[in-house]
């Protein structure tokens, strides 16, 4: 692997782990709905056009269409309208830690439509992962902060959306359709499906309040979490490989508490600590693949 490919995936991981501050920033003045409409709409014309320009054909197939449309429901409408409602409710520490579960949410769902049933390490390391979810949710007497049961509810339930997308986008990939259109052409459809919404989202808006700190969360969200974190991160799977590459992964929650400390002034209470050492080892253990 060279420095190059690591430097690469390293970036990727940290524009996808600021993505709870940069949410946070943004529903801080722009309602959930409009957020994420707005969203879609900036970074679709990039989509659009790396489409073009690589030449990413689209869904050819009714199957492959129903793929990308439920895929890009979950990824870019779905999940952004929902972790924003949660996120206005709750502090991006805690949302960064809820979606570190992602990975066994991910495995979950799989599990589910090919009704198969998952081992014993991937229980066990369920068991431990939700045990830390318990201590972040549950140890706000000790957390303190903005943290709400609700908001955090309300954050899980967005982390299952986004894992349904994830396992639709791998089914579209078995069936042959480039990764790379599920991105683009995903993010351009789910803005036509926001269209119908648009005007009641943007209703009475006072666009000139809207200050340039929550227009850049917006932009990152839309350009850096959605487009460029993407692009980065296939290209850096291509040339480092999924498996040396894919357990970077594993850094996004922590880039995500650390930005939200730096950034937000949230506060890393021992409780946060714990939860989220609890939490990276039962992701570790149930994503694991068993040796030999």
């Amino acid at each position: 692997m060279t420095p190059a490919v690591l430097i690469g995936a390293l970036f990727a991981v940290i524009f996808w782990g600021g993505s709870p501050v940069g949410t946070k920033v943004a529903v801080g003045e722009i309602a959930p709905v409009a957020m994420s409409a707005l969203r879609a709409g900036i970074a679709a014309p990039a989509g659009v056009l790396l489409a073009l320009v690589l030449r990413v054909p689209l869904p050819r197939s009714r199957r492959e269409w129903a793929l990308m449309a439920l895929c890009a429901f979950c990824g870019f409408m779905g999940f952004p309208v929902v972790f924003s409602l949660g996120i206005a409710r709750t502090s991006a520490i805690h949302g960064a830690m809820i979606l570190a579960m992602l990975p066994v949410f991910t495995g979950a769902v799989a599990h589910a439509l090919e009704r198969t049933w998952p081992g014993g390490r991937w229980w066990l390391g369920c068991a431990i992962a939700v045990c830390g979810e318990a201590v972040l949710i549950f140890g706000r007497a000790v957390a303190g902060g903005e943290a709400s049961m609700a908001g955090d509810a309300i954050c899980l339930a967005a982390a299952t959306i986004a894992s349904t997308g994830y396992v639709v986008g791998a089914r579209l990939s078995q069936a042959g359709y480039p990764s790379q259109g599920t991105t683009y052409w995903g993010i351009a459809l789910a803005t036509l499906a926001f269209v119908p919404f648009m005007p009641a989202a943007f209703a009475g808006m006072e666009w000139g309040a809207i200050s340039a700190r929550a227009w850049t969360g917006v932009v990152y969200l839309s350009l850096g979490v959605s487009m460029l974190g993407y692009v980065i991160w296939y290209w850096a799977l291509g040339r480092g490989g999924i498996a040396r590459i894919g357990v970077l992964q594993f850094l996004q929650p922590i880039s995500g508490v650390v930005l939200a400390w730096v950034l937000l002034d949230e506060p890393i209470t021992g409780t946060v600590l714990a939860a989220t050492a609890v939490i990276l080892t039962g992701v570790f253990i149930a994503t694991r693949k068993p040796a030999g």
